[in-house]
């Protein structure tokens, strides 16, 4: 099973492989913004995936055309609902203005 760490406060979580970034944050106890339900639809739930990344699902269309749409996205920018774990360890940074 993959670790996923938090950023900033250094919190771990494991989840099954496939299961979305979000689902891990979540039963990790982070409060983060899924105004959608994890449909992909709000960006509320953007992430910067620190290491890890090509253990994570490819982006998809839909969820590249809503990263376009939000200010401070960069090239580790995700959608955690969007984004499926693989069988390697990943590190993620939740957006504390978010």
């Amino acid at each position: 099973m993959p670790v996923v760490t938090i950023l900033p406060s250094g919190n771990t979580a494991e989840a099954a492989t496939g299961n979305s970034v979000l689902s891990a944050l979540l039963s990790a106890g982070i409060d983060i913004a899924h105004k959608c339900d994890g449909k992909g639809e709000c960006g509320s739930c953007h992430v910067f995936v620190q290491d890890g990344r090509k253990s994570l699902s490819r982006i998809q269309r839909a969820e590249n055309e809503k990263l376009d749409t939000i200010v401070g996205v960069g090239s580790k920018s995700r959608l955690a609902c969007q984004a499926l774990l693989g069988e390697e360890n990943v590190t993620v940074e939740v957006l504390s203005f978010v």
